[in-house]
């Protein structure tokens, strides 16, 4: 599947573009990422709690799944590589 990520992870990790992981769950997708790119551990879930970190966010087919459980399938768009997984940085403030 097809993997997006914001431009500081990006750079933290050293690629450009999209990126391509085997995976079907969120959990998945971020257990391919860290494994393959060790600098990205704790930049998008809490190492303490396997937990998302507050200001980071999951799309899936313009769906946000930043609340979903980390271990429901992803949809099939996504599986198949025709819609590409998301991970977003939020902000706050005013």
């Amino acid at each position: 599947m097809r993997v997006v990520l914001p431009y500081h992870l990006r750079n933290l990790a050293k690629v450009s573009g999209e990126l391509t992981v085997e995976a079907s769950t969120t959990r998945q997708v971020l257990d391919a990422l860290e494994s393959a790119h060790p600098q990205l551990r704790g930049t998008m879930r809490d190492p303490a709690t396997g937990g998302r970190r507050a200001y980071v966010r999951f799309y899936a087919c313009q769906e946000d799944w930043s609340h979903e459980d980390l271990d429901a399938e992803l949809p099939e768009p996504v599986l198949a590589g025709k819609e590409p997984f998301l991970v977003i940085g939020a902000m706050s403030g005013g």
